[in-house]
């Protein structure tokens, strides 16, 4: 099942439950989906493709909460931390620190990078590596923290 087919069934559900603001997040998913296979003209998006889109909407609820949280909204931050919980139920699981720590070491050894004057080196070849699957901070932390030791 694709993931279109899976938010359509998803939206279903939540209209039949009324669940107002998860209907609203997935309207916003597909919407957003519809719109990048317009913008690239094809009629449906790759795997990869989708996760760019998935990854974008999260980075933007992320980067929402975190306004809302410095500004002193705490009716928003609630319903930004409810939109980040319904958008990552449609991404793929997260790797974990130690997974990612690994991924970054080995990245390193194979691009050769000795010091933090490599680091757009590494990022450029661990990126595609764990697309979706961690937060690119996280990444680039582990990947200083690497390269200064």
């Amino acid at each position: 099942m694709g993931l279109l087919d899976r938010l359509n069934d998803d939206m279903k559900q939540a209209m039949k439950n009324k669940e107002k603001d998860k209907l609203s997040v997935l309207r916003m998913l597909k919407a957003a989906l519809q719109n990048e296979a317009i913008k690239l003209g094809k009629s449906q998006l790759s795997e990869d493709e989708e996760l760019t889109v998935l990854s974008r909407e999260l980075k933007q609820r992320k980067d929402s909460l975190q306004e809302f949280e410095n500004a002193g909204r705490m009716d928003l931050v609630e319903k930004a931390k409810a939109e980040i919980e319904i958008v990552q139920l449609y991404m793929p699981k997260q790797l974990t620190e130690e997974e990612l720590l690994e991924i970054v070491k080995q990245t390193i050894a194979e691009v050769g990078a000795s010091s933090k004057a490599d680091m757009g080196k590494v990022m450029g070849a661990i990126m595609p590596k764990v697309k979706g699957k961690a937060d690119g901070s996280l990444v680039n932390k582990l990947v200083q923290q690497q390269l200064s030791q």
